[in-house]
């Protein structure tokens, strides 16, 4: 249904916004804790939508809710040697020209008695912490929805109890029929009495623990006479039932017959999980999320390709917001059970607050890691003149670095368009 497909969108629309407000939030309360002034705290960019002034900060929201920000003072030193009394002469060189023009946007908000509030001046492991507080957030949020998933809702699994959706008959694979024709074949464990609800617990005498085991033990068998343990409404029974080839059902004259067939369907349940599984979980996830960074590059060729030559969408690549938008709402609007949709989606939500924290700790401006990777710098230059005695060195100037963070955005705009248009053109579904 429409409605669904537009509420699934909205309502991962709104789990970004919270995330892109809490990473901010994590970025606000330090840089406050720590003195430096901000006179902004915006979720969203382009035109403002509401703001409101509370002390020496506007909060607001913008229009398109695909980013946030805070305004720091003094994110740029001066340049070096400047004197304000006198007037500097003007840089010619284009990069140079363009440093400059940035330190000035930087000074602008300085007033007097900020000197000691901008952001460039403060201890390198404030520094540190400012900056590496939203990536933070972001890794904090993921940790909780990712506990909401395995400790409150639990992975989904199959259990080896017979699922009201099972067949009562032989159909090809792939199909279902929910009413048997006349002429139909019964399955094996139609025939044998077999009802949902059954739990299976033994196959020949050897009990089974779980789904995996029952299916390996059936389908290594082969056709033939077998014995099936089952629990009905608490009580042990043992079902005499013989099973069919695979091969056959979809080709009644082929001479192998191919692995056994009994003909049921699992239960679909959610396994509750302990706090460490949690741990484990995101571990093994930012592994994955890390590798895929690391081959962002070669990834993103693939989009290309996709996008512009109609070639298949890997369903492990990249994607963008308007991507993942549309696969909340495929969720929202696809047949799963409630139960199943909302895994999904906090899921999504998770998965996605896990890579946005770890690509910002990318080393690079304009990333919180390159900020961060620049306050780290400036630990190790202080120590090391503390430990050879020398005179302490002055702030690491991050403006030297402009244009090759300049280049770094476009490349970044320009992935995230392409990622807009692959999203449209040729999306990554649900369904795969």
């Amino acid at each position: 249904m429409i409605w669904l497909y537009i509420a699934g969108i909205v309502i991962f629309v709104l789990g970004l916004m919270a995330s892109i407000g809490l990473h901010e939030i994590g970025h606000l309360v330090p840089a406050k804790l720590f003195g430096v002034r901000v006179t902004q705290y915006m979720v969203g960019f382009g035109g403002t939508m509401w703001s409101r002034r509370r002390g020496e900060t506007e909060y607001g929201i913008k229009w398109i809710p695909f980013g946030g920000y805070i305004r720091m003072i003094g994110m740029l030193p001066p340049r070096p040697g400047d004197d304000p009394t006198k007037l500097r002469r003007a840089s010619t060189g284009p990069f140079q020209g363009l440093i400059d023009t940035a330190r000035d946007v930087a000074q602008e908000e300085v007033g007097p008695g900020d000197e000691d509030r901008v952001f460039y001046r403060k201890k390198w492991w404030q520094k540190v912490i400012i900056m590496f507080g939203g990536p933070l957030m972001n890794f904090v949020l993921a940790f909780v929805l990712f506990t909401i998933l395995l400790v409150g809702i639990g992975l989904p699994g199959l259990s080896p109890v017979v699922s009201p959706d099972t067949n009562a008959c032989v159909v090809p694979h792939g199909q279902t029929r929910t009413v048997c024709a006349a002429g139909d074949q019964p399955t094996p464990a139609a025939k044998a009495g077999m009802k949902a609800g059954d739990r299976i617990v033994a196959f020949n005498g050897v009990k089974v623990a779980n789904w995996e085991e029952a299916t390996q033990k059936i389908r290594k068998n082969g056709p033939g006479p077998v014995t099936v343990g089952i629990i009905r409404d608490g009580r042990p029974m043992t079902l005499n039932v013989t099973l069919i080839g695979r091969e056959a059902i979809d080709d009644p004259t082929a001479k192998t017959k191919g692995e056994g067939f009994l003909g049921v369907q699992a239960t679909r349940i959610y396994e509750q999980q302990s706090f460490g599984t949690v741990i484990g979980y995101m571990a093994t996830l930012t592994g994955h999320v890390a590798e895929s960074l690391v081959n962002l590059p070669q990834r993103m060729v693939g989009v290309w390709h996709a996008a512009f030559s109609g070639e298949e969408r890997d369903p492990n690549g990249p994607i963008g917001v308007v991507g993942a938008g549309r696969i909340g709402g495929e969720i929202a609007a696809s047949g799963l059970p409630v139960k199943d949709k909302l895994f999904e989606l906090v899921n999504l939500l998770a998965g996605f607050n896990l890579a946005i924290g770890m690509f910002n700790l990318i080393p690079l401006l304009p990333l919180d890691g390159g900020h961060i990777a620049g306050g780290l710098w400036e630990g190790l230059k202080r120590a090391y003149a503390r430990v050879m005695r020398r005179p302490e060195p002055g702030y690491v100037d991050i403006a030297k670095v402009l244009p090759l963070t300049y280049a770094l955005a476009m490349v970044m705009i320009v992935m995230a368009g392409l990622l807009v248009y692959a999203d449209l053109v040729n999306p990554i579904k649900l369904s795969g």
